[in-house]
């Protein structure tokens, strides 16, 4: 057989493209943060993890553009050799002290944070308990560790209590979860995965990439939400992405000296990828000097959001039960979810459809921004209440 003879087996895109449908690999022509260009047409970006956003703020463009005239546009080396700047080093400062944690490390990504972690702190004999609607990179850094992995039910604490209770007490024991889930916008149980992994011996890792900058008083995630910052209180591991709140492209990860020296030599995805380019580390460095001198923004954001879940609860939508700016809206069927959005983006919004496996179900994802302003989300809302009807999503229909 063939290698490729799967390539040419595969049309389930091909299906949605012929159909009119396909709504991936949108090309942006221009971006004014909430409204976009897409084919010549403006449109309302309610699909963006841009939360704060801060892509446009003033201060994180010209850090980007300082950055770039002192240090060029790329490291073009690893952190491990020649890629590292003050920069980094002053950024990694800043966030070990932002999220109240000893030590930290930064990344080329999100998601080689966690492909460098869990596969350098896992390995044979030892055990991970997964959260089955955990994001793609926690998976795959859970395939590349030697560990055995075990997933529990998606938020089910004693289904995850079963799993280390069974477990050999003389295995290395990880609880990996996302701190708020990526497509369902729900919030970890932190306080009683903290318990049970404790009762058990096992250490805790949080994927904080969609809670900083959100969650918390100041914005400092899913620790300060719950009050647990820092590792003495039970979460030992923070994982976070600059691609979210923080404006830029990057990642980071928090936890006592030991850990973070034993990543920084041991992480794969760290060592052999170039580091963070000057603009993009700057960008985020900027980014964090606002969330802690404008407090505003988060003010702002819930608003935003209240507004929404509101309005939305108001239409009768299912919201899942989201508690975050990620608001899903329940669809179901996977070809009703691509025609819902193709109807959203004639109307002019910019959503985003997830059917399975990146989420349980077909849904829309939608998520708001702080700098959203009173017109784009009363477009959203008036949209979404002439579309509720002709499409049926409505939990009351």
């Amino acid at each position: 057989m063939d290698l490729f003879d799967k390539c040419q087996r595969f049309d389930r895109a091909k299906k949605l493209i012929n159909a009119g449908l396909y709504p991936f690999f949108r090309e942006i022509q221009e971006s004014g943060c909430t409204r976009v260009t897409v084919n010549g047409r403006e449109l309302v970006m309610v699909g963006s993890n841009n939360y704060l956003g801060l892509t446009h703020h003033p201060r994180v463009l010209e850090a980007a553009r300082e950055a770039l005239g002192r240090y060029g546009s790329s490291c073009t080396g690893s952190r491990f050799l020649n890629g590292t700047l003050s920069l980094h080093e002053e950024l990694e400062e800043r966030l070990a002290r932002f999220m109240g944690y000893p030590s930290c490390v930064t990344f080329p990504t999100g998601f080689q944070v966690n492909l460098g972690v869990i596969s350098a702190l896992c390995s044979k004999g030892d055990i991970i308990f997964c959260d089955k609607e955990n994001h793609a990179s926690i998976v795959d850094g859970c395939r590349l560790a030697y560990a055995e992995v075990l997933r529990f039910r998606h938020g089910d604490m004693a289904d995850l209590e079963a799993k280390l209770a069974n477990a050999p007490k003389e295995a290395g024991k990880l609880v990996v979860v996302d701190g708020v889930f990526s497509m369902l916008g729900r919030i970890t149980n932190l306080p009683e995965v903290v318990r049970i992994a404790k009762k058990y011996g096992a250490r805790v890792m949080v994927d904080d990439a969609h809670g900083v900058g959100v969650l918390g008083a100041h914005g400092k995630g899913t620790t300060e939400h719950f009050d647990m910052m820092g590792p003495e209180n039970g979460v030992d591991i923070v994982a976070g992405t600059f691609s979210k709140s923080l404006a830029s492209i990057g990642g980071f990860v928090v936890a006592n000296e030991d850990v973070i020296h034993y990543v920084k030599h041991l992480a794969r995805s760290l060592m052999f990828s170039a580091s963070v380019s000057p603009p993009n580390a700057a960008s985020a460095l900027a980014a964090l000097d606002v969330i802690e001198t404008e407090p505003e923004i988060l003010t702002r954001l819930w608003k935003n959001v209240d507004k929404m879940m509101d309005g939305l609860a108001t239409l009768g939508f299912d919201t899942m039960g989201s508690s975050t700016p990620i608001i899903p809206i329940n669809i179901g069927g996977e070809l009703e979810t691509f025609q819902v959005a193709r109807n959203l983006y004639e109307a002019g919004l910019f959503v985003n459809p997830v059917v399975p496996p990146g989420a349980p179900r077909g849904l829309i994802r939608t998520s708001y921004m702080a700098a959203h302003t009173e017109e784009d989300l009363d477009f959203a809302l008036d949209v979404f209440q002439r579309l509720a009807s002709r499409f049926k999503v409505a939990a009351n229909q």
